[in-house]
């Protein structure tokens, strides 16, 4: 089974003086990374589960990439979690963050590790937070996606801002180790200097943005942006939808641009993507499935996913029962992954979202997807963000309320957003309720936290 190991050391060999990675003012040749790789692999044991907090940082490749030359299972952590007892033979709880201890490994499990590469947490928005095994194989077969669908070749610098324990900004080194690129590790994008020295410093860079941080950019830097559009050669959005005011307004950025809408997650692992600087800017679509993925679209109109990127299975506390959706399922051999995303697919083939199961509000009998309504009122005028929630009423059971951040030294006119929603969205779909708030709940990748408004 070859592994992306095996990818990095060969770079070594081929090209050792081509530069890996960058950190701050901290770099590693490819030699330099393979050499301290084997050499720390010492120092963790073959099939256990190796848990650890996740840095912004060259450390975490050299470990992250140690632990899988020892061929055990690498467990980053966010870097909010407690210290951890001085044991490798642990595996982290499906409730990461102090409240679960760490059981010894094997207590309960049932489930091999054979293959097994990375142990990762989902963020909890929708559910409990669960632990999710994926493997050498799903590592590869999500690379080779990327490299297919969003053309990763070995001049590129990648630049990475986000949490390295989350499978958006993790998955991007798999396919620049794999083309024996450059990847640009940052401290987030609390520093917007630092990002886009990052950007303009090499001859051609590709990031990820998740829709928040995008929004932060070309509320305050879309010059910026725009200065850097000869460096670009792509940008990838995922973690959750991109409102379509800013597709469109990133397609008239950067025309020359590759601007990518992903549809991926821990479970299913990278499977379709679209370029939606294509002329058409698509709102919704997420493109057709990737080469080692297939989309099924089932009767109650939920995604489903086949293919060689999915998880292995989740690792459950023993006190925790499995949800009622996203359980692997076995069809004549093929493993099936069915998600809560509800979408469909066009003619084109191409993957179109349209919510989440657990967010529909049903307001009178008219089911109403909260982000649809949230991405009209974000192309209003002095809009920065915005939820839409549930709350009770006498008459349709249920009523839309929006919550809305404005642009500093701007004041909600809830008459006016009304009227401008009206003339965008269905009757049924325009909330009957504003208020003005200081910001919305967002989980560390930039994913509205819904959970936060569920008693609200």
């Amino acid at each position: 089974m070859t592994t992306l190991n095996d990818y990095l050391h060969q770079h070594a060999g081929r090209q050792p003086r081509k530069v890996a990675a960058v950190c701050g003012d901290q770099c590693l040749t490819y030699a330099e990374l393979s050499e301290r790789v084997r050499w720390q692999a010492a120092e963790y044991r073959e099939g256990k589960i190796v848990p650890f907090v996740t840095t912004q940082s060259l450390d975490f490749l050299v470990t992250c990439f140690a632990i899988h030359e020892a061929g055990a299972v690498a467990a980053p952590l966010p870097s909010a979690c407690p210290t951890l007892p001085p044991s490798e033979e642990v595996l982290p709880s499906g409730r990461v963050g102090g409240e679960a201890s760490l059981p010894p490994l094997g207590e309960g499990r049932g489930r091999g590790l054979a293959g097994e590469a990375l142990l990762l947490f989902t963020t909890g928005t929708t559910g409990t937070r669960k632990g999710v095994m994926i493997s050498h194989r799903a590592i590869i077969a999500d690379a080779e996606n990327l490299i297919e669908g969003q053309h990763f070749t070995p001049d590129l610098t990648f630049i990475i801002n986000g949490p390295l324990n989350h499978i958006g900004s993790l998955s991007k080194i798999w396919p620049v180790i794999m083309q024996g690129a450059t990847l640009h590790i940052l401290e987030g994008m609390k520093d917007l200097n630092a990002f886009f020295c990052a950007l303009s410093a090499y001859p051609k860079t590709a990031t990820f943005l998740v829709p928040a941080s995008t929004r932060i950019i070309l509320q305050f830097s879309a010059d910026r942006l725009a200065a850097c559009a000869g460096h670009i050669d792509f940008i990838e959005s995922g973690a959750a939808p991109l409102p379509h005011a800013d597709m469109l307004q990133l397609c008239q950025l950067l025309p020359n641009t590759r601007l990518y809408n992903t549809y991926a997650s821990t479970e299913t692992g990278i499977i379709s993507t679209y370029n939606f600087n294509d002329g058409r800017c698509m709102p919704g679509c997420l493109g057709q499935p990737m080469s080692h993925s297939r989309i099924i679209i089932t009767p109650e109109g939920h995604i489903s996913c086949q293919g060689d990127t999915l998880m292995s299975g989740y690792i459950w506390e023993e006190s925790c029962s499995p949800p009622k959706q996203g359980e692997l399922e076995g069809v004549s051999g093929v493993r099936v992954f069915t998600t809560s995303d509800l979408g469909y697919l066009d003619a084109e083939g191409m993957l179109h979202l349209t919510g989440r199961e657990g967010d529909v509000i049903n307001v009178g009998g008219f089911k109403v997807a909260p982000t649809e309504v949230e991405d009209a009122c974000m192309s209003a005028p002095g809009v920065r963000d915005c939820v839409c929630i549930s709350v009770e009423h006498p008459i349709t059971g249920q009523a839309l309320k929006l919550l809305v951040v404005m642009q500093p030294g701007a004041t909600l006119d809830k008459r006016s957003l009304a009227r401008y929603l009206s003339t965008r969205l269905e009757p049924h779909k325009v909330p009957m309720l504003y208020q003005q708030v200081e910001q919305v709940e967002r989980t560390y990748n930039g994913k509205i936290n819904r959970k936060a408004y569920c008693s609200k």
